[in-house]
């Protein structure tokens, strides 16, 4: 299944600030925690715990965020289906990469090992 232009702009343009919540959500109620949450998302894009805070205090859209983000070398490790596309099939790569996250997030909700989530 292939994302369509509509969907990747509308990924772009979203904010991470307005998504950071529910990741947060997402994760604590499966008891997991919000600082395992930001060394996921360190791991994947180099940034460290400040610069995420001040990212979502700038409210910088997802294609801001992954233009300044180092993305980790082994995220294309990061396999599988995530709101109903194949990671490996995305063309986008915006796209992709934000899927990258959801993949993440999504495994640390459902009480992944970290070093099989970060790919170690």
């Amino acid at each position: 299944m292939s994302t369509t232009p509509e969907h990747d702009q509308r990924i772009a343009k979203m904010t991470f600030a307005s998504v950071y919540p529910h990741y947060v959500s997402k994760v604590e109620k499966k008891g997991r925690t919000e600082e395992e949450l930001i060394e996921v998302i360190e791991w994947l894009t180099g940034y460290n715990a400040n610069e995420i805070k001040n990212l979502i205090d700038q409210k910088v859209t997802f294609e801001s965020f992954f233009e300044q983000a180092k993305l980790n070398p082994n995220s294309e490790l990061i396999k599988g289906v995530i709101c109903g596309y194949r990671i490996e099939e995305i063309k986008t790569p915006l796209t992709k990469q934000v899927r990258y996250l959801d993949k993440l997030v999504d495994e640390l909700a459902k009480g992944r090992k970290m070093e099989k989530i970060l790919r170690q």
